[in-house]
């Protein structure tokens, strides 16, 4: 525990979703906090004589308090590309992308990390994941760890590759991938130098080999090797994300998702899989049985039109599922919250088909997902992707002070909502409102709808400034002009 920072006292919560099934909900609640680590829950009648005397007292009347969300899938460099291609499907849509990403710059990557991350914690996220998978001109992971202690958030990024170019069968070109031996040697030094172990630690590392069509089955295999010699370190890639992935997989790699992964020696429960939108039965079973985790990204996935991931199937068989914005350039924001709820519609209107002449109408299933169960996927089942559900993602003694609070009473978006604040959080407010209060490992990080940590307005003049300069490098010209 770090006790340096003091305590502190969240008091006279309008509403307190904890996520946790003992402690429960709560109205006229009260969170004690001792550094960076919660001591106490419950209700203010019922204050303990230390919360008394707390450092810091905060007066949440009128506010939902949650725990913060996990994102469990990002791609942060594509917050300089939003709105491309805006008409392709993955492999078309990435393969325009890459021409334009072969350009970045190190100061590119770590402005466009620190807007996405101020936009990730706006929406309620304290912990998230990137999958960093090129490194053009001087690049390194390094600059995306840099925004994260710039900002304050708590970080897990994944050291990811590509080496398996076009002159190779892979999809990217060849100037946008890595040497093997070169991506191996860089994955240790940022595991020695940056990995965390401990419990509640800012910053952990992954790896994570890109994808299954931009690197080879050795690669795969040696870096699990790799990650398996250092404490806590977990494997992510993506997988089974749209009709060309499993056609790769088919005509290229002659192997279901399932059997890559098996041969690889990635279907254990230290792996996280992201998409996983075409999953059969029987590769979610084995998911189960492994614990195997999912980082369910639906408006990528909309956007894109790869299909609706079966989330409600893998929940229901006990899978570790998270949300994940997944690339600001697919998505095309990085609103946790929003991205929670859309988890919650297409949930329920997956199975849905339309009548034909020669078929009935197949309805959608209003009980496929109710918004507990989204709320709880995007915290309780991110921790459980990143393996740190014992530290982060419910309110409760023992855990980390990752705390998130929405104001109820000003703006429309809890308007008529008050009766059950949790489902007007994801149902009405999801769009249009972000957070008031984001408290990350017990310090204020968003105090009233402010950053205290960087100056949003400067970041957001930066930020467009790099991405006008990475269009210009690319020789992409802007509408109109």
């Amino acid at each position: 525990m770090d006790v340096s920072q003091g305590s502190l006292l969240l008091s006279h919560i309008e509403y307190l979703y904890t996520g946790d099934d003992e402690v429960g909900e709560i109205r006229d609640a009260g969170v004690f906090v001792l550094g960076n680590v919660i001591q106490w829950v419950g209700r203010m009648a019922d204050l303990p004589e230390e919360a008394l005397q707390a450092d810091r007292v905060l007066d949440l009347k009128g506010q939902l308090v949650t725990p913060g969300m996990i994102n469990t899938h990002h791609h942060l460099f594509q917050s300089l590309t939003k709105g491309c291609k805006e008409d392709g499907e993955l492999f078309d849509w990435l393969t325009y992308l890459y021409g334009i990403w072969q350009h970045l710059q190190p100061h590119q990557m770590h402005i466009s990390a620190l807007m996405s991350m101020a936009e990730l914690m706006m929406s309620g996220c304290t912990l998230t994941t990137d999958h960093a998978y090129i490194y053009p001109n001087e690049c390194k992971i390094d600059d995306l760890i840099q925004a994260a202690k710039d900002i304050g958030i708590r970080f897990q990024p994944v050291r990811g590759a590509m080496s398996l170019g076009q002159s190779k069968g892979g999809l990217p070109p060849d100037n946008v991938t890595e040497d093997e031996a070169s991506i191996l040697e860089d994955c240790e030094r940022i595991l020695r130098e940056y990995h965390d172990p401990r419990p509640f630690a800012m910053l952990r590392i992954a790896l994570g080999p890109c994808s299954p069509f931009s690197v080879t089955r050795q690669l795969m295999k040696d870096t699990a090797a790799l990650a398996r010699q250092y404490k806590g370190v977990r494997l992510h890639t993506h997988l089974s994300e749209n009709f060309k992935d499993l056609d790769y997989h088919a005509e290229v790699l002659q192997q279901t998702p399932g059997e890559y992964i098996t041969e690889c020696g990635w279907n254990q429960d230290d792996c996280w899989f992201a998409h996983c939108v075409l999953l059969s039965d029987d590769e979610i079973c084995m998911f189960s049985k492994a614990q195997c985790g999912v980082a369910h990204c639906p408006s990528s996935n909309m956007r894109l039109a790869s299909g609706v991931a079966p989330i409600e199937k893998l929940v229901a068989a006990g899978v570790p599922v998270g949300i994940g914005v997944d690339g600001a350039a697919s998505n095309d924001t990085s609103n946790l919250v929003a991205e929670a709820r859309l988890a919650l519609l297409a949930a329920r209107i997956r199975e849905f088909r339309p009548p034909t002449q020669d078929s009935k109408v197949v309805p959608g299933n209003p009980m496929a997902m109710d918004v507990r169960t989204a709320l709880k996927v995007a915290t309780v089942g991110g921790a459980r992707c990143l393996g740190r559900q014992d530290e982060v993602g419910v309110i409760r003694p023992g855990m980390a002070a990752d705390i998130v609070a929405w104001e109820m009473r000003k703006g429309v978006g809890f308007a008529g909502a008050q009766h059950d604040p949790v489902a007007g959080l994801l149902l009405s407010a999801a769009w249009g409102q972000y957070c008031s209060f984001n408290i990350v490992n017990g310090r204020v990080i968003i105090e009233d709808g402010n950053f205290v940590t960087i100056d949003l307005e400067a970041v957001i003049q930066k930020h467009n400034a790099a991405s006008k300069e990475l269009f210009a490098a690319a020789g992409v010209k802007p509408t109109c002009s």
